[in-house]
């Protein structure tokens, strides 16, 4: 136990009986317990192997490579379509831990296999993903904004194509665009200010 991260356990919070039985059994799996982004990170020789976290319906741990796992119980979770390579198992009560404990245990050593042997997540590269229309459209329109976009960073590249082809609607997708253009003509990714 790491005593950095006691205060996570010790919260009040709904999942907190869910936590400590989660704790209990990662750390019989003989990985290190540290902090890490506010929440219990679990690591074999320095590299992430999973994560405790909550949210409103369930709590779940999140491994690092997951798409690695072979997922014989049919348990995880890929959060998004657009997640890679993490996937969670979550849990709603404390009961269901308890009754997973040795599956959980057995994904664990999996995960930490996978980490020993090098093994890494294929991830799809950021010119395979598509380029909304309404997007396509206005980089044709616009070689400025067509230049800048291709000067930004594949991650900054990758978020504004996941942002713009998040919306349903054509038109939410146009107004999306929009309203990013100029960052994208400054440089600027979707999160930057």
């Amino acid at each position: 136990m790491n005593p950095k991260v006691d205060w996570f356990f010790d919260k009040a919070t709904k999942w907190q009986e869910a936590y400590k039985q989660l704790r209990r059994i990662i750390l019989d799996t003989g990985l290190t317990e540290e902090l890490k982004w506010g929440k219990p990170c679990y690591t074999y020789k320095g590299n992430n192997i999973l994560l405790m976290h909550g949210f409103k319906d369930y709590c779940a741990l999140l491994f690092h490579k997951g798409a690695l796992l072979k997922d014989t119980e049919g348990i995880l979770v890929q959060q998004t379509e657009n997640v890679q390579a993490a996937r969670q198992i979550r849990f709603i009560d404390v009961k269901e831990i308890v009754e997973l404990e040795k599956t959980i245990k057995t994904y664990v050593f999996e995960a930490i296999e996978a980490e020993k042997a090098g093994l890494q997540v294929p991830m799809k590269k950021t010119k395979e993903f598509d380029i909304p229309e309404e997007f396509q459209q206005a980089l044709d329109k616009n070689p400025d904004l067509k230049a800048a976009f291709e000067a930004l960073t594949p991650g900054r590249k990758r978020g504004y194509l996941l942002y713009f082809s998040g919306a349903k609607q054509s038109k939410t997708r146009a107004a999306r665009v929009e309203k990013y253009a100029p960052h994208i003509l400054k440089g600027k990714g979707l999160n930057d200010r």
